[in-house]
């Protein structure tokens, strides 16, 4: 009999406890100084936040450093408990994730520019005559957005284009190489590489009329991420921006 019990208490203890906390993987793109890696350390402001606003939420994460097409693509599969951070809001976007709070504010885009076609490029007093050159080439990075206004922009510009899956920051350097007159870059990536990128002396950054305003960026999480969740990341997105204000 006592040799039953015994049976019968190993059997119940190696059952799987099963719990109801969602453990997520959080997926991040590199994209200083946003997010990126420096001699080994994960680093970056968007990173940083990120960690907080899961860690205040309690809620259970691993962090992955993914390429942004990989992330999206994964989202497009149906990958479950997955989320990632600093991404616009697109419509295309809304069918596939859900988005929080608003998790970060940009400043709007500028134009960083090789010096090759610098002044091709500063002849034009707005975007959208600049936009309408066919003798400059525009560089594009490739699965992400600049946000709907500019994405559209790109659409219908007449410029040449290159285009590249790199991330933002080798686009910059082919800038500087001139293998593309112009690209449009985040103000906050280009105040960190000009600092710290030796190819940036080879290009300019300039402003002009008709740059859409600074977009929102959020959290986004796969459609399976429970209500309660999103309610936790919210609130605790609420009590980091307050302390900031």
């Amino acid at each position: 009999m006592r040799k039953f019990f015994t049976l019968i208490l190993t059997a119940l203890i190696s059952i799987p406890v099963i719990t109801n906390a969602e453990s997520l993987t959080i997926a991040w793109r590199i994209k200083p100084p946003h997010q990126y890696i420096e001699n080994g350390v994960e680093k970056g402001i968007l990173l940083d936040r990120a960690r907080q606003v899961f860690a205040d939420a309690k809620i259970v994460v691993r962090f992955s450093e993914e390429p942004a097409k990989r992330i999206w693509n994964n989202f497009t599969i149906g990958t479950q408990n997955y989320c990632s951070f600093g991404w616009y809001k697109i419509p295309e976007r809304e069918a596939l994730v859900q988005f929080s709070n608003v998790f970060h504010t940009d400043p709007p885009h500028t134009l960083l520019v090789s010096q090759v076609a610098a002044a091709q490029v500063t002849a034009h007093k707005t975007l959208g005559s600049l936009l309408s050159d066919s003798s400059l080439t525009l560089g594009v990075v490739e699965g992400v957005s600049y946000g709907e206004a500019i994405d559209s922009l790109i659409k219908t510009s007449q410029n040449n284009q290159v285009r590249s899956s790199a991330a933002p920051m080798i686009m910059a350097r082919m800038v500087g190489a001139n293998r593309a007159s112009f690209m449009f870059i985040d103000r906050e990536d280009w105040e960190y590489l000009h600092d710290k990128e030796d190819s940036m002396r080879e290009t300019l950054q300039i402003d002009l009329k008709g740059m859409p305003p600074g977009l929102n960026r959020y959290i986004v999480c796969s459609k399976d991420v429970s209500a309660e969740t999103m309610r936790k990341i919210n609130l605790s997105l609420a009590k980091l921006l307050a302390v900031k204000r």
